[in-house]
């Protein structure tokens, strides 16, 4: 009888970490998109009162956005944050508006997926496997170039 190798998690680490990129990247373009949805929409309708201050909040997302996809921790804490904070608020503004029209029901649709997007972030192997690989190459990458500033 021939035993089977097991793959040890360091060396299936690789495999999930290419395996996450499209669900990052998946998960991060529906974030922009759940945040800039309301700007567009209210574009789309002729809503230009304060464009310049909502054409600044969807760069500011996609800068953040951004930052996340690099690897930076603090991005993706931030994120985090912003997507359950959000979450909640937009889902709970959706279930009271949601007694007097039907519009508040996909108001609380916007704030679960905003949950659930940001669940994602955390809970997702492959993406978690991704971003660890991001964080890792970019803290030796940083550590690395130090190392080479130190010396003469």
């Amino acid at each position: 009888m021939s035993q089977t190798r097991r793959p040890t998690p360091s060396s299936s680490l690789p495999t999930l970490a290419e395996r996450g990129r499209v669900p990052t990247l998946a998960v991060l373009l529906c974030i922009f998109m759940l945040t800039v949805t309301p700007f567009l929409g209210g574009l789309i309708q002729g809503q230009t009162a304060n464009l310049a201050r909502n054409i600044l909040y969807a760069c500011a997302t996609a800068v953040l956005l951004g930052q996340v996809w690099r690897g930076s921790v603090w991005a993706w804490r931030i994120t985090l944050s912003l997507c359950m904070a959000a979450g909640l608020l937009v889902f709970i503004v959706g279930m009271l508006a949601g007694s007097v029209s039907w519009q508040g029901w996909v108001i609380s649709i916007a704030g679960i997926a905003f949950l659930l997007l940001g669940t994602a972030l955390v809970a997702t192997p492959a993406i978690r496997a991704f971003l660890d690989a991001r964080w890792l190459s970019r803290t030796s990458a940083g550590r690395q170039a130090a190392r080479e500033a130190g010396r003469p």
